[in-house]
């Protein structure tokens, strides 16, 4: 029962918290969905509207994560934070330990890195709505750039902290860079055995025989 409690928090602070914050842009440029948050007269969200906005944040969120991993961590990765390459044969005997880890560095991660995506895209929203034609620019976006800059900092915290956590846990193997999926997990990885040599034909013995056989009949000469 704790486990099921820590991973739907978990899921909630991954994908719905950033879902709503780009929802409650979204609101400020679209009316029906500003009516979805608040409301319609004096009655507050109906349950019809609770559930659109439960839905929408869920689909927002996930749309955050996936700009997320296409932006923010090839950023990361370009800049030193490097992807290990896991062992997951051994997954599947310290599933536990690795879901633990996952809840307590990754979906931090994406908490971090899908709210700030999300942040943006609501302050992009906001501003191309009519609320802010007689805002200046000023105030607005020293705290944007505040939670953008704090963000990307936690973000490349609990990044750091998962992979080296995974390493201590999996290890590592030796294979092919490829690109990482987008909700974190990496494809299935194998260790990489160099082909053994191939056997040498009669041919081949006899041209290499040749070859040797000519310095030491150099030198037989010389002598």
């Amino acid at each position: 029962m704790d486990d099921l409690t820590h991973r739907q928090f978990g899921l909630l602070i991954a994908y719905i918290v950033p879902g709503f914050v780009m929802l409650f842009g979204a609101g400020s440029l679209f009316d029906p969905v500003w009516g979805w948050l608040v409301g319609v007269g004096t009655g507050g969200p109906s349950f019809g509207a609770v559930f659109y906005v439960g839905l929408a944040s869920v689909a927002a969120g996930m749309t955050a994560s996936v700009v997320r991993w296409a932006i923010l961590d090839t950023f990361h990765h370009l800049t030193g934070v490097h992807r290990p390459d896991l062992n997951e044969a051994r997954l599947a005997e310290r599933l536990n330990a690795y879901d633990y880890l996952v809840e307590q560095h990754y979906r931090y991660y994406q908490f971090y890195g899908n709210t700030l995506v999300s942040a943006v895209a609501a302050y992009a929203m906001w501003r191309l709505s009519p609320h802010a034609a007689g805002v200046e620019i000023g105030h607005a976006e020293i705290g944007l750039a505040v939670i953008v800059g704090v963000f990307a900092a936690g973000s490349r915290d609990a990044l750091r902290k998962y992979y080296s956590g995974g390493v201590l846990l999996l290890g590592t193997v030796q294979q092919r860079r490829r690109r990482p999926m987008t909700n974190g997990k990496h494809h299935p990885t194998t260790s990489s055995t160099k082909p053994a040599p191939a056997a040498k034909s009669a041919t081949q013995h006899v041209v290499e025989s040749a070859g040797s056989a000519k310095p030491a009949a150099k030198a037989a000469d010389a002598k």
